[in-house]
């Protein structure tokens, strides 16, 4: 127990060294916080150009183009000592315009981009200016991104796979959109943080989609855009951002920096000089933006129409991977994959017409985290871009993709790059619904302030969108821009500030006398315990600000309120659940129309169809196996036979997997029960079971008698499952690099089965 003198000469000398260390840690917070100012203004007068880490070189200037717009194209140079595969699939990534400018995907060597180059893959940036073009329309971009697309594809002709596109936030649901109209110009697309479903999320989770109902609807956006002679500026989007989390905004993160300012600095200014770059965009854009997806929710439900041409996310025939995140309270994951409901209906329509939908959840990573973090980057976006060309191969259909721990013992571990293994395991909706426990009853409410918005909106161009832009102009617009309160920070506390010199020199002077307080100074303590009391009170404050507006939406747009003479429409929903019915309704007569039709190559891929059903997952070894054993076994889909004319070539396994998916899913016990007719020898049958094995790394469970596959394969095949579980295993050896692939006889004739 420590004597009263003893603590009272530590508390003196704590106290001593507290006092030093805050005045020095004052001055250099404030510094850094000058230099944060004088970087805003440096960034703004070099044009606010891409705050890319990477060396780039302009290929397509979107202003040169025939709808001129304010986006370009870059290629990403790659760094000394990269290696470009010229055969592997470019990668195109688009960064959101939501108030920032691009960056984020190439933000620091561990990014999106940083983990496509180390993968081989050449890599193309999309960026905008900070102004639009006069005049500019979603479309003019949608225009200039398929533009771009086409120019990368162009650019590299050895490659046989499309560009893969990655759209980030925003920039994904523009993504989706184009990739519904233009499926003929892109391969796999990420869609990272993207929301698509804007009605979905929780109150408690997403207390932003409750801010179109405070407001009246979109008409704000259009005045505010009018007021400023056609310009909607970006600095408004930041705000509500930053509303999101008060004690992080007002306070956590300055804390941050003045509690670890020795460490801190540089961190912190690399994040404030993209986070302090806001962008414009024209009254037309940010008016379609708020309209057809914010309030409107009409990307989901098909409503929006480009060049006369409804853009129906059902037409995009690209696999679509979504990257979600819990502690994303911008966009959830209800927000990132309720579509998927309102579209399809059941995971069973997605395989009726050959489509392919991954999701992955993160658990805590926020917002930001998912394009900025170090970690994600090195774990998520890594394994992504090492999974897409596979995500081709799966069957069609609904899968959440987990990332685990690689196991270095397990059996082909070598066709996994890096530490980490993959697998992907079958989802329905259901499962997407049961992400959000709440249900989605509140998305009754939100249609009802859609049509509010729309009455509101209508008002306002009638009434006094003329008398608006009678008065606004674009010097009036530069001025308010000027007067904003975040860019006002940034000026404040800048080297205009009278302030400055004295706070330059105090930041020198406890620089050069440095001396921080020990880690255990008794005020350091009390220090974390006020600011800890002070981030939770902002977020208390924050919590009662949402809980109230989410009480007053919910009463004023509910059934007792403006819900009783604006009824909400019908739920999209019920609507995707009876095209779902008729859809699965013609898959099966297709499908029994195909069981009993084909030969070896059909008859494999049903068998690797059935396997993977009865494990319950697919992992990335199986697809990079069945890859490879499907490369150096060209005779798949060589031979001749009844029915080439719908056989696949060596390098159509995707489209053979499409419509033998179909027919598993809606006629399986009939597509099994053909089998001994479209394998009518003892060799074929015996070959096919091997190569099925082989790519499920079944040989194991083959070989012993005792099995339900070995039983299974016995008696429905008559072959004999020790024999066939050798030929599986030599397979399996010989494309993991052992050199003496066996010979294998070539399969006998094929012809048709009954039904």
């Amino acid at each position: 127990m420590i004597s009263a003198p003893d603590f009272l000469s530590r508390l003196q000398r704590d106290t001593a060294a507290y006092v030093t260390d805050t005045w020095q840690r004052s001055a250099l917070t404030l510094d850094v916080l000058r230099e944060r100012g004088d970087i805003f203004l440096a960034h703004l007068i070099a044009g606010k150009p891409p705050l890319l880490q990477f060396e780039h070189e302009l290929l397509v200037d979107g202003r040169s183009l025939p709808a001129p717009c304010n986006y370009a194209l870059l290629r990403i140079v790659p760094p000394q000592g990269a290696v470009i595969d010229p055969t592997r699939r470019p990668i195109v990534i688009i960064d959101p315009r939501a108030g920032h400018g691009p960056g984020i995907g190439g933000f620091k060597p561990d990014s999106e981009v940083g983990v496509a180059l180390k993968a081989g893959h050449a890599v193309y940036f999309v960026t905008f200016a900070p102004e639009p073009v006069d005049g500019q329309t979603l479309i003019d971009v949608a225009r200039a991104e398929a533009a771009f697309i086409e120019h990368v594809r162009e650019r590299h002709p050895k490659c046989p796979g499309k560009p893969a596109v990655i759209g980030n936030c925003q920039a994904g649901w523009a993504v989706a959109g184009l990739a519904s109209v233009r499926p003929d110009i892109m391969g796999p697309i990420v869609l990272n943080g993207a929301p698509l479903s804007y009605w979905g999320g929780s109150p408690a989770q997403n207390p932003m989609r409750y801010a179109g109902g405070l407001l009246g609807g979109a008409w704000l956006s259009a005045f505010t855009a009018d007021l400023s002679g056609d310009r909607f500026d970006g600095a408004w989007l930041v705000s509500n951002f930053e509303n999101l989390n008060l004690g992080n905004t007002w306070w956590g993160k300055y804390d941050h920096l003045y509690a670890n300012v020795d460490t801190e600095r540089e961190r912190f200014l690399e994040f404030e000089r993209w986070w302090g770059g806001y962008f414009r965009m024209t009254g037309e854009e940010i008016e379609s933006i708020v309209e057809n997806l914010f309030v409107g929710n009409r990307l989901a439900r098909g409503e929006v129409v480009a060049d006369g041409v409804p853009i129906d996310l059902r037409n995009i025939t690209s696999p679509i991977v979504i990257f979600a995140s819990w502690g994303d309270n911008i966009t959830p994951p209800q927000q990132a994959l309720n579509w998927i409901i309102d579209a399809w209906g059941s995971e069973k329509a997605l395989v009726a017409a050959g489509r392919t939908i991954v999701y992955m959840l993160h658990p805590t990573i926020g917002h930001l985290g998912i394009f900025v973090g170090g970690a994600v980057a090195r774990k998520e976006h890594d394994q992504i871009v090492n999974t897409l060309d596979l995500v081709e191969r799966l069957p069609p259909g609904l899968y959440e993709m987990n990332i685990l721990p690689k196991d270095p013992d397990a059996p082909f571990a070598e066709l996994e790059p890096g530490a980490f293994s993959v697998q992907f395991e079958p989802r329905t909706v259901d499962d997407i619904r049961a992400l959000a426990p709440d249900g989605r009853q509140d998305e009754a409410m939100f249609s009802t302030v859609a049509q509010l918005s729309e009455a509101n909106m209508a008002a306002y161009r009638t009434l006094w969108q003329p008398w608006v832009r009678a008065v606004g102009s674009r010097p009036l617009g530069d001025a308010l821009r000027w007067l904003h309160p975040l860019r006002q920070q940034h000026l404040a506390l800048s080297s205009f500030s009278p302030a400055a010199p004295w706070v330059r020199e105090a930041a020198r002077r406890a620089e050069a006398d440095r001396q921080p307080a020990a880690p255990d100074n008794v005020w350091r303590a009390w220090e974390r315990l006020g600011s800890d009391w002070i981030t939770e009170a902002l977020n208390r404050i924050g919590g009662l600000r949402d809980d109230s507006s989410t009480r007053w939406v919910t009463f004023a747009y509910g059934p007792q309120g403006l819900g009783a003479l604006l009824p909400p429409h019908a739920s999209d929903e019920e609507a995707a659940l009876a095209r779902a019915e008729t859809s699965e309704a013609e898959a099966r007569r297709i499908a029994l129309g195909l069981a009993g039709q084909g030969g070896f190559a059909e008859a494999v891929c049903r068998l690797v169809l059935v396997g993977l059903s009865r494990q319950g997952v697919i992992e990335r070894r199986t697809l990079r196996l069945g890859q490879l054993i499907a490369q150096s076994h060209r005779e798949m889909a060589s031979a001749p036979g009844a029915h080439r004319a719908a056989q696949p070539s060596a390098d159509d396994w995707k489209g053979l997997l499409e419509r033998q998916a179909l027919v598993m899913t809606f006629a399986g016990d009939e597509a099994l029960a053909a089998l001994p007719l479209l394998l009518p020898s003892t060799s074929d049958r015996e070959r096919a079971v091997a190569l099925a094995a082989a790519v499920l790394m079944m040989a194991p469970t083959l070989a012993d008698p005792a099995s339900p596959v070995a039983r299974a394969v016995r008696e429905r095949l008559g072959v004999d499952p020790a024999r066939v579980a050798a030929l599986a295993m030599s397979l399996a050896q010989a494309v993991g690099g052992v050199p003496d692939t066996p010979s294998l006889p070539a399969p006998k004739s094929r012809r048709k089965a009954s039904a």
